[in-house]
Protein backbone atom coordinates (compact mmCIF):
# COMPACT_ATOMS: atom_id res chain seq x y z
CA UNK A 1 0.00 0.00 0.00
CA UNK A 2 2.49 2.41 -1.57
CA UNK A 3 1.52 6.23 -1.45
CA UNK A 4 2.83 7.80 -4.76
CA UNK A 5 5.79 10.25 -4.72
CA UNK A 6 3.05 13.24 -4.57
CA UNK A 7 1.88 12.13 -1.07
CA UNK A 8 5.15 11.70 0.21
CA UNK A 9 4.84 13.27 3.87
CA UNK A 10 8.72 12.75 5.61
CA UNK A 11 6.61 12.58 9.13
CA UNK A 12 4.44 9.64 7.87
CA UNK A 13 7.22 7.04 8.43
CA UNK A 14 7.98 8.02 11.79
CA UNK A 15 5.78 6.18 14.52
CA UNK A 16 3.97 8.31 17.08
CA UNK A 17 5.08 6.13 19.40
CA UNK A 18 6.59 2.45 20.53
CA UNK A 19 3.49 0.32 20.56
CA UNK A 20 5.62 -2.50 22.27
CA UNK A 21 6.24 -0.30 24.77
CA UNK A 22 2.56 0.79 25.17
CA UNK A 23 1.26 -0.15 28.67
CA UNK A 24 -1.23 -3.24 28.71
CA UNK A 25 -5.30 -2.45 29.15
CA UNK A 26 -5.97 -3.89 32.81
CA UNK A 27 -9.74 -3.92 31.96
CA UNK A 28 -8.73 -6.75 29.19
CA UNK A 29 -8.15 -9.59 31.29
CA UNK A 30 -10.64 -11.44 32.08
CA UNK A 31 -12.74 -14.26 30.05
CA UNK A 32 -15.68 -12.38 29.78
CA UNK A 33 -13.69 -9.15 28.26
CA UNK A 34 -11.63 -11.07 26.08
CA UNK A 35 -14.26 -13.47 24.49
CA UNK A 36 -13.53 -17.10 24.00
CA UNK A 37 -11.91 -18.93 21.34
CA UNK A 38 -13.97 -19.91 17.79
CA UNK A 39 -14.09 -23.19 18.27
CA UNK A 40 -11.71 -25.64 15.89
CA UNK A 41 -14.48 -27.47 13.91
CA UNK A 42 -15.39 -23.42 13.19
CA UNK A 43 -11.78 -23.20 11.87
CA UNK A 44 -12.13 -25.71 9.12
CA UNK A 45 -12.54 -24.19 5.33
CA UNK A 46 -15.84 -25.83 4.99
CA UNK A 47 -17.27 -24.01 8.29
CA UNK A 48 -15.27 -20.90 7.29
CA UNK A 49 -16.97 -20.74 3.75
CA UNK A 50 -19.72 -21.07 5.26
CA UNK A 51 -20.02 -18.72 7.50
CA UNK A 52 -19.07 -16.26 4.85
CA UNK A 53 -21.84 -17.45 1.87
CA UNK A 54 -24.78 -17.53 5.17
CA UNK A 55 -23.16 -14.56 6.88
CA UNK A 56 -24.93 -14.14 10.53
CA UNK A 57 -26.07 -11.15 12.38
CA UNK A 58 -22.99 -9.44 13.68
CA UNK A 59 -21.62 -5.95 14.34
CA UNK A 60 -17.39 -5.28 13.36
CA UNK A 61 -15.98 -4.34 16.82
CA UNK A 62 -13.52 -1.61 15.46
CA UNK A 63 -14.22 0.58 12.53
CA UNK A 64 -11.63 3.25 12.40
CA UNK A 65 -7.58 3.10 14.30
CA UNK A 66 -7.44 5.25 17.37
CA UNK A 67 -7.10 8.45 15.69
CA UNK A 68 -6.58 9.80 11.98
CA UNK A 69 -3.26 11.62 11.56
CA UNK A 70 -4.17 13.41 8.40
CA UNK A 71 -7.62 14.93 8.96
CA UNK A 72 -7.17 17.12 5.80
CA UNK A 73 -6.41 14.20 3.64
CA UNK A 74 -9.00 13.00 1.64
CA UNK A 75 -10.00 9.25 2.29
CA UNK A 76 -7.99 6.84 0.00
CA UNK A 77 -9.95 3.94 -0.87
CA UNK A 78 -7.91 0.29 -0.74
CA UNK A 79 -8.73 -3.23 0.17
CA UNK A 80 -6.69 -5.95 1.38
CA UNK A 81 -6.14 -9.82 0.96
CA UNK A 82 -6.48 -12.03 4.37
CA UNK A 83 -5.07 -15.02 2.53
CA UNK A 84 -5.91 -18.03 4.78
CA UNK A 85 -3.52 -20.65 3.78
CA UNK A 86 -4.65 -24.22 3.76
CA UNK A 87 -2.62 -27.12 5.28
CA UNK A 88 -3.81 -30.71 5.27
CA UNK A 89 -4.00 -30.31 9.17
CA UNK A 90 -4.80 -26.57 9.55
CA UNK A 91 -5.30 -23.16 8.40
CA UNK A 92 -2.85 -20.25 8.60
CA UNK A 93 -3.15 -16.14 8.26
CA UNK A 94 -0.10 -15.32 5.83
CA UNK A 95 1.09 -11.92 6.78
CA UNK A 96 4.01 -9.29 5.35
CA UNK A 97 6.23 -7.04 6.95
CA UNK A 98 6.43 -3.62 5.46
CA UNK A 99 9.87 -2.43 4.22
CA UNK A 100 11.18 0.23 6.52
CA UNK A 101 11.21 3.03 3.84
CA UNK A 102 7.99 3.19 2.94
CA UNK A 103 5.66 6.59 3.60
CA UNK A 104 2.67 4.70 5.71
CA UNK A 105 3.29 1.89 8.22
CA UNK A 106 7.06 1.34 7.81
CA UNK A 107 8.50 -1.97 8.88
CA UNK A 108 4.97 -2.84 10.32
CA UNK A 109 3.21 -6.71 9.77
CA UNK A 110 0.64 -5.90 7.32
CA UNK A 111 -1.91 -7.89 5.15
CA UNK A 112 -0.71 -7.54 1.07
CA UNK A 113 -3.10 -4.87 -0.60
CA UNK A 114 -2.86 -1.38 -1.03
CA UNK A 115 -5.02 1.83 -2.83
CA UNK A 116 -7.94 1.30 -5.49
CA UNK A 117 -6.75 2.28 -9.30
CA UNK A 118 -8.93 2.84 -12.06
CA UNK A 119 -8.21 -0.62 -13.87
CA UNK A 120 -9.75 -2.14 -11.12
CA UNK A 121 -13.47 -3.35 -11.07
CA UNK A 122 -13.70 -3.77 -7.60
CA UNK A 123 -12.12 -3.91 -3.78
CA UNK A 124 -11.79 -7.96 -4.66
CA UNK A 125 -9.85 -6.80 -8.18
CA UNK A 126 -7.96 -4.36 -5.93
CA UNK A 127 -6.59 -6.63 -3.17
CA UNK A 128 -5.86 -9.36 -5.69
CA UNK A 129 -3.38 -7.50 -8.05
CA UNK A 130 -1.78 -5.91 -5.09
CA UNK A 131 -1.02 -9.09 -3.81
CA UNK A 132 0.15 -10.54 -7.12
CA UNK A 133 2.51 -7.12 -6.96
CA UNK A 134 3.43 -7.67 -3.70
CA UNK A 135 4.33 -11.23 -2.89
CA UNK A 136 3.57 -12.61 -6.19
CA UNK A 137 0.47 -15.14 -5.80
CA UNK A 138 -1.15 -14.84 -8.58
CA UNK A 139 -5.23 -14.60 -8.57
CA UNK A 140 -5.84 -17.88 -9.69
CA UNK A 141 -4.43 -19.11 -6.88
CA UNK A 142 -6.76 -17.64 -4.44
CA UNK A 143 -10.22 -18.53 -3.77
CA UNK A 144 -12.23 -15.69 -2.53
CA UNK A 145 -15.09 -16.20 0.08
CA UNK A 146 -16.12 -13.03 1.16
CA UNK A 147 -15.24 -9.25 2.70
CA UNK A 148 -15.28 -7.93 5.88
CA UNK A 149 -16.73 -4.40 6.60
CA UNK A 150 -14.46 -1.28 5.92
CA UNK A 151 -12.02 -0.16 8.13
CA UNK A 152 -10.40 3.29 8.24
CA UNK A 153 -6.97 3.41 9.29
CA UNK A 154 -4.57 6.33 10.84
CA UNK A 155 -3.34 7.32 7.58
CA UNK A 156 -6.53 7.90 6.10
CA UNK A 157 -7.06 4.70 4.05
CA UNK A 158 -10.70 3.34 4.01
CA UNK A 159 -10.15 -0.28 3.54
CA UNK A 160 -11.96 -3.48 2.46
CA UNK A 161 -10.90 -6.50 3.97
CA UNK A 162 -11.07 -9.37 1.30
CA UNK A 163 -10.77 -13.34 2.55
CA UNK A 164 -9.85 -15.95 0.12
CA UNK A 165 -8.18 -19.63 0.12
CA UNK A 166 -4.33 -20.23 -1.10
CA UNK A 167 -3.54 -23.75 -0.96
CA UNK A 168 -0.06 -24.81 -1.01
CA UNK A 169 2.61 -25.12 -1.28
CA UNK A 170 3.15 -21.23 -1.76
CA UNK A 171 6.04 -19.68 -3.91
CA UNK A 172 6.03 -16.17 -2.79
CA UNK A 173 8.22 -13.94 -4.79
CA UNK A 174 8.31 -10.95 -2.91
CA UNK A 175 8.64 -7.12 -3.99
CA UNK A 176 11.56 -6.17 -2.28
CA UNK A 177 10.57 -2.50 -2.24
CA UNK A 178 7.48 -3.51 -0.57
CA UNK A 179 8.18 -6.16 1.51
CA UNK A 180 10.79 -7.27 3.51
CA UNK A 181 9.47 -10.93 4.57
CA UNK A 182 6.53 -12.86 4.16
CA UNK A 183 5.16 -15.37 7.22
CA UNK A 184 2.27 -17.57 8.81
CA UNK A 185 0.61 -17.78 12.16
CA UNK A 186 -1.95 -20.42 12.58
CA UNK A 187 -5.61 -19.23 12.41
CA UNK A 188 -6.29 -20.83 15.67
CA UNK A 189 -3.36 -18.48 17.67
CA UNK A 190 -5.32 -15.51 16.18
CA UNK A 191 -8.89 -16.43 16.67
CA UNK A 192 -8.18 -17.11 20.34
CA UNK A 193 -8.63 -14.09 22.07
CA UNK A 194 -6.29 -15.36 25.42
CA UNK A 195 -3.53 -13.95 22.12
CA UNK A 196 -5.30 -10.82 21.88
CA UNK A 197 -3.53 -7.55 24.04
CA UNK A 198 -5.24 -4.18 24.26
CA UNK A 199 -3.16 -1.37 24.84
CA UNK A 200 -3.69 2.12 26.48
CA UNK A 201 -2.27 4.90 25.42
CA UNK A 202 -1.76 8.53 26.33
CA UNK A 203 -1.28 10.88 23.44
CA UNK A 204 -1.78 14.18 25.10
CA UNK A 205 -5.42 14.77 24.35
CA UNK A 206 -7.22 11.83 25.32
CA UNK A 207 -6.18 8.02 26.07
CA UNK A 208 -6.61 5.74 23.31
CA UNK A 209 -6.36 2.04 22.83
CA UNK A 210 -5.43 -0.57 20.19
CA UNK A 211 -5.34 -4.25 19.95
CA UNK A 212 -2.16 -6.28 19.80
CA UNK A 213 -0.79 -9.95 19.11
CA UNK A 214 2.29 -11.48 19.70
CA UNK A 215 3.56 -14.36 17.98
CA UNK A 216 6.79 -16.23 18.42
CA UNK A 217 7.37 -18.57 15.39
CA UNK A 218 8.65 -21.93 16.35
CA UNK A 219 11.81 -23.40 15.45
CA UNK A 220 10.79 -25.58 12.71
CA UNK A 221 13.73 -24.98 10.30
CA UNK A 222 13.56 -21.41 10.04
CA UNK A 223 15.21 -19.00 12.99
CA UNK A 224 12.82 -18.19 15.53
CA UNK A 225 11.56 -14.88 15.49
CA UNK A 226 8.76 -12.90 17.52
CA UNK A 227 6.38 -10.50 15.21
CA UNK A 228 4.25 -7.81 16.82
CA UNK A 229 1.06 -7.64 14.91
CA UNK A 230 -0.92 -4.39 15.72
CA UNK A 231 -2.81 -1.46 14.41
CA UNK A 232 -5.27 -1.61 11.64
CA UNK A 233 -3.64 -5.30 11.01
CA UNK A 234 -4.85 -6.62 14.31
CA UNK A 235 -8.00 -4.57 14.87
CA UNK A 236 -9.21 -6.87 11.35
CA UNK A 237 -7.67 -9.94 12.87
CA UNK A 238 -10.22 -8.93 15.68
CA UNK A 239 -12.98 -8.54 13.79
CA UNK A 240 -12.68 -11.48 11.81
CA UNK A 241 -12.58 -13.09 15.16
CA UNK A 242 -16.31 -11.72 15.78
CA UNK A 243 -17.28 -12.74 12.51
CA UNK A 244 -16.27 -16.78 13.00
CA UNK A 245 -17.80 -16.15 16.69
CA UNK A 246 -20.95 -14.81 16.08
CA UNK A 247 -24.41 -16.85 16.67
CA UNK A 248 -22.65 -19.36 18.31
CA UNK A 249 -25.73 -21.36 18.70
CA UNK A 250 -25.44 -22.83 15.23
CA UNK A 251 -23.27 -25.94 15.67
CA UNK A 252 -20.02 -26.01 13.88
CA UNK A 253 -20.44 -29.83 13.71
CA UNK A 254 -23.83 -29.57 11.90
CA UNK A 255 -21.44 -28.45 8.37
CA UNK A 256 -20.50 -31.19 6.50
CA UNK A 257 -16.70 -31.58 5.14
Amino acid sequence: MTAPANDIDPLASQPIFDPEAVPHDPAFVSTEARGTAVAADELRPSAIRHRFASPPSWRPELRADMRVLYPERAQRVASVLIPLVLHPDDVSILLTVRTAHLNDHAGQISFPGGRVESTDADAIATALRETQEEIGIPASGVDVIGTLPEYLTATGYKVTPVIGFVKTPLAPVLDPFEVSEVFEVPLAFLMDPANHERRVVDTGDAQRTFYAMQYSRPDSGVSPRNYFIWGATAAMVRNLYHFLRADRARPASTIKS
